[in-house]
């Protein structure tokens, strides 16, 4: 639990430190964006992609 803990805190910092460099997060090239008039829709396609990939490996590597 305290390695969990610890590694979520460290993604946590990266993300945030990225945000404060102004890194854009979440505005990926594979994302669908969908703009008519008033109306717009925006799914995160490769960025879930690209979350669940890291979460995997995160995973795979607390996991031992």
């Amino acid at each position: 639990m305290g390695k969990l803990l610890i590694v979520f805190g460290l993604a946590i910092a990266a993300v945030g430190a990225a945000m404060w460099l102004g890194v854009p997060i979440g505005r990926l090239p594979g994302d669908i964006v969908v703009r008519r008039g008033a109306f717009s829709f925006y799914f995160p396609l490769a960025t879930s992609v690209v979350v669940s990939v890291v979460l995997t490996i995160l995973f795979a590597l607390l996991r031992r």
